[in-house]
């Protein structure tokens, strides 16, 4: 039917490539003799938007896709016959996100179709706050980058200060104060360290992210085992991600190492592990066309509000023994690879979020604030 669809349909022929890459969900209906309006054609945000697939999707009446009391046949039928555009705002959808509030038009593109465009109301409010986090957050990171210099240049002196002392005392009792000067100086660098987060260059290659998640979940039930119950919703078709392996399983064992210790106390103990491709996602000024999600579900009693907003900054812990680092080089590790770390949270539902790009940016690839990966992409590798 598809194919049928392009040779019908030489507008949307002609400009698929683009259509693909707009944010804007937009989907394309045909007046058929039964008096429904039939789905003929959705771009990849509509797909993403409604969560289904175009070989799912054309073909069914468009109010089986939009539950809408505004959007009947009766008022296609209108739009069509007057040729005047429709449109109404704020209207809630209960799509594969749940309930979500959207803008939508419907407007005539020949005598027998119809141009429906759908826009993501909390997608603008989403690109906003992720911008001010990633700003705040990369503010933290300079900081503690420059305090961690400020730090280490005088340890550094008090530590070979410390050792010229310890090789010329004699008595082994006085000795014992420089070693202790010479430890606490070290530890106190490596803890400067870790708060800086990882260093050095990263290693990208082909990455499958349910071998990531598997191997830190074989480390946690090594350590507690039948203790947490670890549920799967993996996407079999999520392609590698272009990452450093190591790195990401460092990043998904801090999130799931405390979420361990968050249900600790909980009956029923249970982490969900879900996967999914998320299509034309932005991620600060940079639009993908595909990325990886992994959500990290707990049924613990969720994130303590007083510290809800401030989780992935350096020493922010919910627990007294926490050292409140491992969110912060998680989140440092993140940004590493260009995505985007979220958690919402509630009494017994947190839930920590991964977006990675499936393909990261290319230099050639940027422009106007948007990222191409069709090259790369064409014919992914699948994961798991």
């Amino acid at each position: 039917m598809r194919g049928t669809f392009l040779a019908e349909h030489p507008i949307v022929a002609t400009y698929r490539d683009i259509l693909d890459q707009l944010t804007t969900a937009v989907v394309v209906v045909d007046a058929a003799s039964d008096q429904s309006f039939r789905i003929s054609y959705l771009n990849q945000s509509a797909q993403s938007l409604f969560g289904r697939s175009d070989t799912r999707t054309i073909g069914i009446p468009l109010e089986k896709l939009m539950e809408d009391s505004h959007a009947t046949p009766t008022v296609l039928q209108s739009v069509l016959d007057t040729g005047q555009p429709f449109t109404k705002r704020e209207v809630p959808l209960y799509v594969v996100d749940g309930l979500i509030r959207v803008n939508y038009s419907i407007s005539p593109l020949s005598e027998t179709e119809l141009l429906v465009e759908f826009e993501r109301l909390d997608r603008f409010i989403r690109i906003d706050r992720d911008e001010r986090h990633v700003t705040l957050q990369e503010t933290v990171r300079k900081l503690a980058r420059g305090l961690a210099h400020e730090i280490k240049n005088p340890l550094g002196g008090l530590r070979g200060a410390a050792q010229l002392l310890d090789r010329q005392l004699v008595d082994e009792e006085q000795r014992e104060y420089t070693s202790v000067i010479i430890s606490e100086a070290d530890r106190l660098r490596n803890l400067v360290d870790r708060i800086t987060g990882p260093n050095g260059e990263v290693s990208f290659e082909p990455v499958n992210v349910h071998h990531v998640i598997e191997r830190v979940v074989k480390l946690l039930e090594a350590e507690s085992p039948a203790r947490v119950n670890f549920e799967r919703s993996y996407d079999v078709s999520l392609p590698d991600v272009e990452a450093d392996f190591e790195r990401l399983v460092q990043a998904t064992l801090n999130v799931l190492a405390n979420a361990t210790l968050a249900v600790r106390d909980t009956p029923n103990a249970c982490i969900r592990l879900e996967t999914r491709v998320v299509r034309q996602f932005t991620i600060g000024q940079n639009r993908h066309r595909l990325v990886a999600n992994v959500d990290f579900i707990d049924n613990g009693p969720g994130v303590p509000a007083d510290i809800a907003d401030r989780i992935f900054y350096p020493m922010i812990s919910g627990r007294p023994e926490g050292s409140g680092l491992g969110l912060a080089i998680t989140q440092t590790i993140i940004a590493q690879h260009n995505g985007l770390i979220e958690c919402e949270s509630e009494p017994g539902r947190t839930v920590f979020s991964f977006y990675l790009p499936i393909c990261q940016p290319r230099p050639s690839a940027v422009a106007n604030g948007a990222i191409s990966e069709t090259a790369a992409v064409e014919e992914p590798t699948h994961g798991q």
